[in-house]
């Protein structure tokens, strides 16, 4: 019975990180630009010595040598990436507020240093310089972009130019990635590329800079509750295979030991 019980304990575990992604992305639901994480399964086939032997060796007797070919598959937990589809833009009408339409991030500074993020709810800092929400520079093309003060009016245009007052002061750093499977989340809605992996940063084609507009989440929220449901209906029923293992193990134990007392 070993065998049932790692295979339900293996499914209940791969739900369960299931879940944990669910419960993020509707906690997420409305974080700005925030990109869903998701999970994917597939099944892993255990062979059995006699799917080796295929010759029915009808010579040496009128009956197959070995029984059929048995396949079981085991499904287990095979992929975790995040799913980086164009939520949809929403106007606030803030001329600090800029979206991406497209494939590209904005690059950001921190303590930690530069990473990319979609997050486009900026602010401007007591000196003038524009940040993100947690105080992170936005980088331009010439370093981080400060607005002079009393300027009274900021603009920027698709391509990323930022106006004060008419004059240009900066342009947003724009950056994109050639394969967005090798780009990791690292908290606070910021990106980096893994650096493990072979993936490289590319200029952006076909993005553009909406001002005045956020990025919403692309988190639907029917969807998720839906895959809740399944994860949660397939968690208990990995635990029941568990306690019916548990409880045949128990009966066969005590049924051996009854006989041999």
């Amino acid at each position: 019975m070993r065998d049932s019980m790692m295979n339900a304990m293996f499914g209940a575990m791969s739900n369960e990180i299931r879940m944990n992604q669910i419960a993020n992305n509707l906690a997420n639901v409305n974080t700005t630009a925030y990109k869903r994480d998701k999970v994917a399964f597939h099944d892993t086939f255990l062979r059995f010595a006699h799917d080796y032997m295929v010759d029915a060796r009808p010579s040496l007797r009128d009956k197959d040598m070995w029984p059929k070919a048995d396949l079981m598959a085991k499904p287990r937990l095979s992929d975790q990436k995040t799913d980086f589809s164009q939520g949809s833009l929403q106007m606030t009408g803030n001329p600090l507020d800029l979206a991406l339409s497209g494939d590209g991030f904005f690059r950001v500074r921190t303590p930690d240093g530069d990473y990319m993020t979609r997050n486009g709810s900026f602010r401007l800092s007591s000196e003038g310089t524009l940040v993100t929400e947690q105080g992170f520079e936005v980088l331009g093309n010439g370093g981080p972009i400060t607005i002079p003060a009393g300027t009274a009016a900021v603009t920027v245009d698709s391509a990323g130019q930022i106006r004060a007052d008419n004059q240009v002061v900066g342009e947003l750093e724009l950056v994109a990635v050639d394969d967005l499977r090798q780009l990791q989340k690292i908290g606070n809605n910021l990106f980096q590329l893994d650096p493990k992996g072979t993936a490289a940063e590319i200029p952006p084609e076909d993005l553009t800079v909406e001002q005045g507009f956020l990025e919403k989440p692309n988190v639907e929220v029917v969807t998720e509750m839906v895959d809740m449901i399944e994860t949660q209906r397939a968690h208990q029923m990995y635990t029941k295979m568990m306690q019916g293992t548990g409880e045949i193990d128990e009966k066969l134990i005590n049924t051996v030991g009854r006989a041999n007392s």
